[in-house]
């Protein structure tokens, strides 16, 4: 008998080994450079992303809960983003590490610049499927992201600190006055990661 197919179990191992990391390691920077051959390696392929955590909105960009960790040291999301959507300048006030899982998306760093303006500092950079970026109060926390393409659909799946959608953050208007806003989800739904009694009871030879 041919077991059945375990689409999600590369996110289930992913959780399984950042819940391992946050565990054992406090240290933020030796933390993200353990984190990050983990996630490139969930985005290296997006069979696992169930179809109803990768739908985009009309109008915004989506952002569903994927995991939260029990004692809420980490999170991981979809991002959906839609033909042309971007995000308004805002912080995340905790670690994040972004990765590209469809599409592309482009980023550009935000803050004070030489002259005491609040601007872009520099050029917007590009993230590809595969690629990983990374975001943190010590190294850079505020940044403006979009999708890089305005006739499709971008995904990219992010891991943050903390349980990110209840974090109170800020948006920054074009002066750079901060105005509170938490996130929240675009679903109330998380995927199952724990049923693999399909599976159990393939080797088992029941149905």
């Amino acid at each position: 008998m041919t077991p059945p197919a375990d689409t999600i179990a590369p996110l289930r191992d992913f959780v399984i080994a950042m819940t391992g990391l946050v565990g054992r390691e406090t240290r933020e920077e030796r933390l993200l450079a353990e984190a990050r051959p983990l996630l490139a390696a969930l985005v290296s392929s997006d069979a696992w992303l169930p179809e109803e955590f990768a739908r985009p909105h009309p109008e915004h960009y989506q952002q569903y809960l994927l995991h939260a960790d029990p004692l809420e040291r980490f999170s991981v999301v979809s991002f959906v983003w839609g033909p042309g959507q971007r995000t308004p300048v805002h912080d995340h006030t905790v670690w994040g590490l972004i990765g590209m899982l469809r599409g592309a998306e482009t980023g550009a760093a935000w803050g004070m610049d030489g002259q005491g303006r609040f601007a872009a500092l520099g050029a917007s950079h590009r993230l590809e499927a595969g690629e990983i970026d990374v975001v943190s109060p010590t190294l850079g926390d505020m940044h403006q992201v979009a999708n890089a393409y305005t006739d499709r659909v971008s995904i990219s799946i992010h891991v943050y600190g903390a349980n990110i959608g209840a974090v109170a953050r800020h948006v920054l208007d074009a002066a750079g006055v901060p105005r509170g806003f938490v996130s929240g989800y675009s679903s109330p739904h998380t995927p199952n990661l724990w049923d693999r009694s399909a599976t159990t009871r393939s080797r088992m030879g029941i149905s």
